[in-house]
């Protein structure tokens, strides 16, 4: 039983320092081929037969397809992920817009609701809550804003109050 043992001083630090450099290669290797094969899948200017082919070449001789895709298509590629990307964020930007839009605007009962401790404060006059009032029911817009010191809409009927 002559089993050699080698301990951690055994290993020359150049080896250590080849091992993790051919580590590393190893797993830039596999995301580039992974980013190559979702670029193919991407790609809406590649047909269906474009798209197999390129796969094939990659899959089946993967040093030399990924080299060869890289030279042939290579260009496009950020172009193509920066798309996607903006296409991504456009959708969740809307998605959000969408969202906050329908719980932002008020509704007509918080509007009422919102009149009425106007009229309350005695910032707006019973006319022009009745005024104020049918607009907000027949969906003409919002109202004047709490606290804003008074009606801007005020009557000859109204000032003489």
């Amino acid at each position: 039983m002559s089993a050699q043992t080698y301990l951690a001083y055994d290993f020359p630090l150049l080896g250590a320092f080849w091992a993790i450099l051919w580590f590393f290669l190893w797993i830039l290797w596999f995301v580039l081929l992974f980013r190559i094969v979702l670029d193919i899948f991407r790609d809406d200017g590649l047909g269906g037969w474009a798209k197999a082919g390129w796969l094939v070449f990659v899959v089946v001789l993967p040093f030399l397809g990924v080299f060869v895709y890289v030279i042939a298509r290579g260009r496009n590629m950020g172009r193509r992920e920066m798309a996607q990307a903006r296409a991504q964020q456009e959708a969740f930007d809307s998605y959000i817009r969408e969202t906050a839009g329908s719980k932002g605007a008020p509704s007509s009962v918080d509007e009422l609701t919102r009149l009425s401790e106007i009229r309350a404060r005695g910032d707006i006059t019973d006319e022009e809550f009745r005024r104020a009032k049918e607009l907000v029911l027949a969906g003409h817009g919002p109202t004047e804003r709490p606290g804003a010191g008074g009606s801007t809409s005020t009557s000859p009927s109204t000032s003489g109050h």
